[in-house]
């Protein structure tokens, strides 16, 4: 069951990207209703990516990536680059999420402009860790 959530996570992890594009757009164009609305789609993709990699990694535990070592030293600076970044931008986007329920929209694009990139890349390592541990490279 714990490897059958791997691809549910990357396709949680690719919907929250996604939102992210599509709520950064809309806010662009000035329509903050349709950016909460997408915002809150990403924070829920991400939230319950988080809830199925907890249960995913307790029931499986941790992966050892299984390619030649340039490869592995590849998908470890990525990986590492990852795992920090996701801890990073948690609490950012939890103070972004306050900042906009009480309207104080100045400081929460101040922030966003820095938690908007993080988020992104965060999300899209998500994805290339995915592939090259579950489809180019294999674990042990």
């Amino acid at each position: 069951m714990g490897n059958l959530l791997a691809p549910v996570n990357a396709s949680l992890n690719l919907t929250s990207f996604l939102l992210l594009l599509a709520g950064y757009r809309q806010i662009r164009l000035g329509n903050r209703e349709a950016h909460r609305r997408r915002m809150i789609g990403a924070v829920a993709a991400s939230g319950t990516f988080l809830v199925f990699y907890v249960l995913r990694f307790s029931l499986t535990g941790s992966h050892r990536f299984a390619g030649p070592e340039v490869a592995r030293s590849i998908y470890l600076a990525i990986l590492f680059s990852h795992m920090v970044l996701a801890v990073v931008v948690l609490p950012m986007v939890l103070r972004l999420l306050w900042l906009a329920r009480r309207e104080r929209f100045s400081e929460h694009r101040r922030l966003a402009r820095w938690t908007f990139p993080i988020w992104a890349y965060v999300s899209l390592t998500g994805l290339v860790v995915y592939a090259m541990l579950y489809h180019v490279f294999g674990f042990v």
